[in-house]
């Protein structure tokens, strides 16, 4: 087994960790180093040091306790004891050889790396009676969950890595909604067995998951219950594939991760993890088939990984509301760098449940491809917590179905994309008070973008009562067919922008903004409006920039918004 080395490059104080593949050639080396030294350059900040696992080199063949690749044996039990086996003797290396090996839930423990060599199949079992009811985490609160097929807890110095194949076996667990599938494809599902909802709108695959989701707050613990008194709805019940909770010094490695029932990655209150390398795929109508969450976590690098899934693909998050205001573990210190993601609901997401808030995270080098929203921030009120100092540098975006760049503090729970016919109202407008509750995303630094194809290039929506606040960006070239649109939003600089838009009736909207200042625009169609100002909160709004001189009197003025609020510079 080839054992792989850290290398690390000394920079202002700065370690730059990157571990050293051998079919990483010298080259690359240079180019991922050089890289980061731009990046730290270009917003000066310092990026976090991030300590990865260390094993012994005694192997541990799971065949020696049982287990056979048949894809028939149900190998729960040789798994695990071969896990306990290599932690009780100071950890080393679980080997997974090739073949299908089916299994029931393995629990990891310290010090132990799970190696899945090319061609090895970790298929986990679609008997559901194999996975016990507990008291876990679904979308940022405590719940009945069942537990995940692979999870460890309050452990050090873990792994899974490989060149091999993990697979949840999501499809015996997901329901589907009849506008993710074709006509076929839909008749074939309803064939298959399950249940169908009385409005034909979606299939469930037993009936205790459709009376665990037609059950409101179906999840939660009530006082004086345990996890096992809800068995009735144990269906509904969707597990993430793997959930590390509260543990140090973490390296997912080289792994195809596929098909898991929820989130395929929920490292949760974890220090020092590593990602790097993986494939992450679910399909495309897989619902909360995030690829990875990365929640109340410190200490991060997700790099030159691949995400092809049914939700968002990488996202950080805290909490949700008070549960994740009473944790207080914001997700800080996270490098995101080098990947790629095809289908998903966002490509590098932050929220909605971020509660707990996110701060100093470092995202550079990434492409979204077909992907429904590229940067995608959400929250909603209820939540509170801060979202502050997101440095993204280099972001490379084609064919996205929705808004190149979000900030939405109105999230509903909804599919980014609406459907065909689909209709959706904007949010009432109203001030309430600030509270705990309250969330802000402030300090947003992005650099470099270039989109080819999205529905809307920049859209930001605050509430009244807390503006997004300090978002700056420099050097973006979005072609898409809608422009910008600019909501609740306080000094907000857009410098060096190049907009190729299908509509330009506004080319710009700003609605009860301030210190909006744009400057650099450029546009390469013909404006029928340049800027069209809404709202009598609207105010200090500066446009510079060849195409702004071309079309400078091409401005509306609407509800309330005053012609003093617009300043036209050469």
């Amino acid at each position: 087994m080839i054992i792989k080395g850290i290398k690390r490059v000394i920079f202002s104080g700065v370690v730059l960790s990157t571990l050293v593949a051998s079919s990483l050639g010298q080259e690359s080396k240079q180019k991922q180093i050089a890289d980061s030294l731009a990046f730290l350059k270009t917003f000066n900040v310092k990026m976090p040091i991030i300590k990865t696992p260390v094993f012994k080199q005694d192997t541990f063949d799971i065949v020696k306790y049982g287990a056979k690749p048949d894809g028939v044996t149900l190998n729960t039990s040789s798994i695990n004891q071969a896990i306990e086996a290599c932690n009780k003797n100071g950890g080393g290396v679980v080997v997974l050889n090739e073949g299908v090996w089916l299994t029931g839930p393995l629990y990891l423990k310290s010090n132990v790396n799970l190696h899945l060599r090319s061609g090895a199949l970790l298929l986990f079992t679609t008997d559901k009676s194999q996975y016990k009811l507990i008291e876990g985490s679904w979308e940022g609160k405590p719940a009945v969950v069942n537990e995940a097929p692979i999870s460890g807890y309050n452990l050090e110095n873990i792994a899974i890595t490989g060149a091999g194949i993990i697979d949840g076996n999501g499809d015996a667990w997901r329901f589907v909604k009849k506008s993710k599938l074709n006509e076929s494809q839909w008749k074939n599902l309803v064939a298959s067995g399950g249940v169908v909802e009385k409005d034909g709108s979606k299939w469930y695959p037993s009936v205790s998951y459709q009376k665990g989701y037609n059950t409101k707050d179906a999840t939660v613990i009530k006082p004086g219950t345990k996890p096992e008194d809800y068995t009735e709805l144990k269906d509904f019940y969707r597990p993430n594939l793997v959930v590390l909770n509260s543990c140090k010094k973490v390296l997912l490695e080289g792994v195809t991760f596929q098909n898991s029932p929820a989130w395929n990655l929920h490292p949760l209150m974890c220090q020092d993890l590593t990602v790097r390398n993986i494939l992450v795929r679910n399909p495309w109508y897989a619902q909360n088939g995030d690829g990875i969450d990365v929640e109340s976590c410190k200490n991060v690098l997700i790099e030159g990984s691949v995400f092809d899934v049914g939700d968002d693909g990488i996202c950080i998050k805290s909490g949700r509301d008070e549960a994740g205001r009473k944790r207080g573990m914001p997700t800080e210190e996270v490098i995101v760098r080098n990947n790629v993601v095809y289908h998903a609901h966002g490509g590098f997401v932050i929220g909605s449940e971020m509660s707990g808030g996110a701060r100093n995270l470092f995202v550079y080098n990434n492409s979204f491809i077909g992907t429904d929203i590229g940067l995608r921030f959400k929250t909603t009120r209820g939540r509170g917590g801060v979202v502050e100092k997101i440095y993204i540098a280099n972001t490379f975006m084609k064919n996205i179905p929705g808004d190149a760049i979000l900030f939405d503090m109105y999230y509903a729970a909804v599919d980014p994309v609406p459907m065909a016919g689909e209709e959706r109202a904007a949010p009432k407008v109203e001030f309430l008070p600030v509270t705990e509750a309250t969330p802000q995303f402030k300090d947003f630094y992005i650099k470099n973008v270039v989109c080819i194809g999205a529905e809307k290039g920049i859209f930001m929506r605050g509430i009244p009562e807390m503006n997004i606040q300090n978002v700056n960006l420099e050097d973006v070239t979005i072609k898409s067919k809608i422009g910008i649109e600019l909501i609740e939003a306080t000094n907000v600089n857009l410098k060096n922008i190049h907009l190729v838009s299908d509509k330009t009736n506004p080319l710009i909207l700003v609605e009860n903004s301030k210190q909006i200042n744009i400057s650099g625009l450029k546009s390469d169609t013909e404006i029928q409006n340049l800027i069209t100002l809404s709202g009598d909160r609207t105010e200090a709004v500066s446009l510079a920039g060849p195409s702004v001189i071309t079309a400078k009197d091409k401005v509306k003025f609407n509800f309330g918004a005053k012609p003093k609020s617009l300043k036209i510079n050469k």
